[in-house]
């Protein structure tokens, strides 16, 4: 696809169609539908990068299409309609848009609708399906290794696109070079999901000595270009990710299963002070400026979010002013323009249903915090829960939705994971 970009728009409408094959064939059986959507988001950013996405929100519209496939196989579950409230929460954000575009003509509010809602829309339906669906704990390891699989197509095409870092790096910020000439944020969002599916592969379920090495290796190669986008928040979203897991499995183990807990983590450890200071000759001590908020020459840069605190800001004013409705669902982009003298999408999720959809996004935010939760108390056995929620949460506040990661693992968390295979549990396998 490097040599010949025009293979990446053909891999783009492949994928969809031999999913769409594999499901009707199998009927859902297995929730194949899950397994489809699960290569799609881990192939986007790829696709995006190679110029194959159709459009910004391809991928996202692909996984609502084949939520709906999966709920007409096997329905879902009726209690799932909390996520329908949701859904209805953002209609007086829309109808408080269309009122504001009557007397701002400048504005497309198709483009802007779809750009701020087709995140929440696919996260709201993929929990509909996901909701409380039986599954085997080892089936969520396979759904994660089927993501994971084109985030090494990424990396490669990462060396591929730039083979030498220290060519290219030549201040603290995020760097497109590294990236493949895509979006830095969302090029280390998927890469900081890589490292942990690798790590996840590597500490549980082994099959060989041969896969933990393999699956080390991989895990080292991720995090190495991971760090190497200059991006930190899907690097340290990564990395919070993998405490979360080993903190549970340290929490539910044995005697005997906390001190190989104790063993995993030290040599996490020492792979990491490997990686880091790879990473840093590589840079030129660069990378450690960047994660010090300092720039090239060393220097205490004035603000520790790339400029997000002032949109942050501007959010929070643009809520004060209309707390209720908001002022619109994709409105507060035009509208920050006075206070930041300058058109700027929203990094912040939380802050944007804030400012765009006032009272009823702060509703739809609880049920987003809360129902998760609820479930997880008859639920304890979801080994992934905690990682999974804290990329939701970690990943809407660097970098909104603008893919279709963020709204699919956050519904992983609603799926009812068991261990063991009791004679009732619904599996893939």
């Amino acid at each position: 696809m490097f040599a010949m970009p025009f293979l990446s728009k053909i891999y783009a409408l492949v994928i969809p169609l031999v999913g769409f094959y594999i499901v009707v064939r199998n009927k859902n059986r297995n929730h194949e539908v899950i397994l489809v959507s699960a290569y799609l988001v881990g192939v986007e950013v790829f696709l995006r990068m190679t110029g194959g996405n159709l459009n910004n929100e391809f991928v996202k519209m692909c996984v609502i299409i084949f939520m709906f496939l999966g709920m007409l196989y096997r329905n879902f579950a009726v209690s799932s309609l909390i996520y329908g409230l949701f859904l209805l929460l953002l209609i007086p954000g829309i109808l408080v848009a269309t009122d504001t575009v009557e007397i701002n003509f400048d504005t497309d509010l198709k483009k802007a609708l779809v750009f701020n809602l087709s995140g929440p829309l696919c996260l709201g339906i993929a929990s509909f399906y996901m909701y409380k669906r039986k599954i085997l704990l080892t089936d969520v390891q396979k759904i994660l290794m089927i993501m994971g699989l084109p985030i090494i197509s990424t990396v490669m095409y990462l060396f591929i696109f730039n083979p030498s870092i220290k060519d290219v790096v030549t201040g603290t910020q995020s760097n497109f070079e590294t990236s493949g000439g895509f979006g830095p944020n969302q090029v280390s969002t998927i890469l900081g999901l890589g490292m942990f599916i690798f790590f996840s592969q590597m500490v549980l379920f082994p099959k060989s000595k041969k896969m933990i090495f393999i699956n080390g290796i991989i895990f080292v190669f991720v995090s190495y270009r991971g760090l190497a986008t200059f991006s930190r928040g899907g690097v340290i979203t990564g990395v919070v990710m993998i405490v979360c897991l080993i903190f549970i499995l340290y929490y539910f183990s044995n005697s005997a299963g906390k001190a190989k807990v104790g063993i995993v983590l030290g040599l996490l450890f020492l792979a990491s002070l490997a990686i880091w200071g790879y990473t840093s000759m590589q840079t030129r001590g660069l990378i450690e400026k960047r994660y010090a908020n300092k720039d090239a020459r060393g220097r205490e840069k004035g603000d520790r979010l790339g400029g997000r605190e002032a949109i942050i800001g501007a959010d929070y004013k643009l809520f004060l002013e209309n707390p209720i409705t908001g002022v619109g669902a994709g409105m507060g982009k035009e509208l920050r323009k006075d206070a930041l003298a300058q058109e700027v999408a929203s990094h912040n999720e939380i802050t944007r249903m804030i400012s765009e959809h006032g009272l009823f996004g702060i509703f739809g935010l609880l049920i987003l915090f809360v129902t998760p939760f609820v479930l997880y108390i008859n639920n304890r056995q979801h080994l992934y829960f905690l990682s999974f929620f804290v990329f939701w949460l970690l990943t809407i506040n660097h970098a909104a939705m603008r893919i279709a990661a963020p709204a699919f693992i956050y519904s992983l968390c609603l799926l009812s994971v068991q261990i063991k295979n009791p004679q009732k549990t619904e599996s893939l396998h």
